[in-house]
């Protein structure tokens, strides 16, 4: 099964991170546009996008699951599918937060050239070579000329203030992110064969876990361990874990009665809501804290969108509004990545717009389009066979 209202809320995430991301270009932004800061206790529209891209994921991972077992697919096979997908999200995140703190002077081609070629390279070694009209007989060796770029790109790294240190995970970059969310929560539904009461379960502790993330019971890993904080943490995986909830209320009730799946949404919604307003005296509502609170206050929006976009989308079948940025909810890492190609072009061109362009309601409309154009570009892309693919 395929929902309409997935693909479209993926789709709305994905316009929306692009457009906040070309903030940095404008100058008189609205401060509730914007991300708050770390010592704020307050939520900007840009501290919503990716919390909902990860409660997307989760809302993805019951019905791919399922669809690969009624396929014939091994829970081995699956494991391994799920592995794979993760390190490489990993992988990508880890060179695209880099890209943010290289030292351009200490490379031997510049940051700009340096992220170019990383994104060409994610091209070369994740395009989906299957449904492209690239002969078989190049996919390996462009695959293992993009491995090759990638390996050129480490050895040449510098980073930092004054290019003293090499490449690292740092916070692992939003796809690296993603990618800690993606592997527990699917692996735990994997196994758990997608339980209802245990899926519950997995939720509440991951929110208590982003409760004692915020106290002296933190847990505080060590050694090789450090690099799973992410996910001891609860707040990243949290958040994908409700929305593999609300896609198991969905198959649980949808039989049933399509007003109960919405009704049930909507009250964790608004008990969420509640948790987050009542709670947020204690670690206030914050993204770069990743506090309980703005875990909650996210998840509220989730459960409450997918009601209503399912039933604009599938019960009543109104999606035609929905088509112009339909290659974001279907391509969506082609279209995450190709600003990573666009941004350092218009640089090494001097391409500039006037400062009225820039500036206030008139540059955010300029950023809007600027999304738009990438959604062209990714379905243009899309219709020539080229799309990413994990």
């Amino acid at each position: 099964m395929r929902l309409n209202s997935i693909d479209i809320l993926r789709a709305l995430t994905m316009v929306f991170m692009i457009w906040v991301n070309d903030f940095w270009t404008l100058d008189n932004v609205p401060k509730w546009l914007l991300h708050a800061k770390a010592s704020e206790d307050y939520l900007g529209f840009s501290d919503i996008i990716f919390p909902l891209f990860l409660f997307i994921v989760g809302l993805s991972i019951p019905f791919a699951i399922n669809n690969r077992l009624k396929k014939g697919d091994t829970r081995a096979s699956i494991a391994k599918h799920i592995l794979i997908r993760s390190f490489s999200l990993l992988f990508i995140g880890v060179f695209m937060v880099n890209y943010e703190t290289a030292f351009s002077e200490g490379m031997i081609i510049g940051k700009y050239l340096w992220c170019m070629l990383m994104a060409f390279a994610v091209f070369l070694v994740w395009t989906h070579y299957k449904r492209s009209p690239i002969p078989k007989k190049w996919h390996l060796p462009l695959q293992i000329f993009g491995v090759l770029i990638f390996l050129f790109l480490a050895l040449i790294y510098k980073g930092g203030a004054d290019g003293e240190h090499w490449m690292r995970p740092q916070w692992w970059g939003i796809l690296g992110l993603i990618g800690w969310a993606y592997l527990a929560n699917a692996l735990i539904f994997l196994y758990a064969r997608g339980n209802f009461a245990i899926m519950i379960a997995v939720w509440i502790l991951f929110n208590v876990l982003s409760v004692l993330a915020q106290t002296d019971f933190s847990l505080e890993l060590n050694g090789g361990l450090r690099y799973f904080s992410t996910v001891v943490g609860g707040t990243i995986p949290g958040l994908t874990s409700a929305g593999i909830l609300a896609s198991l209320i969905f198959e649980k009730y949808v039989k049933t009665s399509l007003k109960q799946v919405y009704l049930i949404l909507t009250v964790l919604g608004i008990i969420c809501l509640v948790y987050a307003l009542g709670t947020r005296p204690i670690w206030g509502i914050s993204k770069l804290r990743a506090t309980p609170s703005w875990l909650a206050v996210c998840s509220a929006m989730g459960f409450i969108l997918f009601a209503v976009l399912h039933y604009i989308a599938d019960k009543k079948k109104i999606t035609k509004w929905a088509k112009i940025i339909a290659p974001a909810g279907t391509a969506t890492l082609t279209c995450y990545m190709l600003p990573y190609i666009i941004y350092p072009l218009r640089t090494f061109v001097g391409f500039t717009l006037p400062d009225v362009l820039n500036t206030g309601v008139i540059g955010l409309l300029g950023s809007m389009v600027f999304a738009l154009l990438v959604v062209a570009i990714t379905g243009w892309l899309e219709k020539k066979g080229i799309k990413l693919k994990l």
